[in-house]
């Protein structure tokens, strides 16, 4: 079996479970020199481990990507190590269920400060690796809440809803210099991410993460002269979408 992302080093945030497992995990399988970015280390650490145990090559990193210095240090660790940055992908993402009335400053800054400060970061420090040569690519995991809205998300939607602007955005100012940008708009997954907060979620309305990391790697293995700009993976009985 071709595996058609041989030689490729990606980098994925938020790797320690859930869909940056999936992802980290599935671009592992499709032969990519997989680095699992993650604050909580240790998550990080045991995908790495798994995907070695399998015969691939990953690396694990403590990754916050709302601290600059941190994420510029990150970077340097994957230079150094595989002379190289092909893919970023990113995943990172946090929310927190609350009305505006009751939401703290601190948490709209958070969940900001993650889901859109950090792409940003993050995508700065890549395209300057990947634009002298003449290559790369760049995958924003969004989400539906991108494209609607509903109660006690305003942070979490005016994130999503910037970070797609940022990716299209990104797209054209990139393309000048062959490195490739794409929205992945995922509905929801069976993930901690939706879990931990609604235990009580149908999990019937969900998808596997493992079918969004299947969408980025297709993404990923497109021609060079092609580019998805934007995808949407959406559960057959998702319920924040017609």
């Amino acid at each position: 079996m071709t595996k058609e992302l041989a030689g490729k080093v990606a980098l994925v945030t938020g790797g320690g479970r859930g869909l940056g497992q999936a992802v980290c995990e599935t671009l592992a399988k499709a032969g990519a020199k997989v680095v699992s970015g993650d604050v909580r280390f240790e998550l990080a650490d045991a995908v790495a481990a798994g995907i070695c145990r399998c015969g691939g090559d990953a690396m694990p990193l403590r990754l916050d990507v709302a601290n600059e210095a941190g994420a510029s240090d990150a970077i340097r660790k994957i230079t150094a190590r595989y002379g190289q940055l092909d893919v970023l992908v990113n995943n990172a993402g946090v929310d927190v269920t609350t009305s505006i009335d009751e939401m703290s400053v601190e948490d709209w800054d958070r969940i900001v400060g993650i889901n859109l400060r950090g792409p940003f970061i993050m995508s700065k420090l890549a395209l300057a690796e990947m634009k002298p040569r003449g290559s790369g690519h760049i995958v924003n995991v969004v989400s539906t809440a991108a494209k609607r809205a509903w109660a006690n998300a305003s942070a979490y939607h005016a994130s999503k809803w910037g970070l797609l602007g940022f990716s299209h955005a990104l797209h054209v100012e990139a393309r000048e210099h062959n490195v490739k940008v794409t929205a992945v708009v995922a509905g929801g997954m069976r993930t901690p991410f939706l879990l931990d907060r609604f235990p009580d979620i149908d999990l019937g309305t969900l998808q596997d993460p493992r079918n969004v990391a299947e969408t980025i790697r297709y993404v990923l293995s497109q021609p060079g002269e092609s580019v998805i700009p934007e995808v949407m993976v959406l559960p057959m009985r998702e319920t924040s979408w017609p």
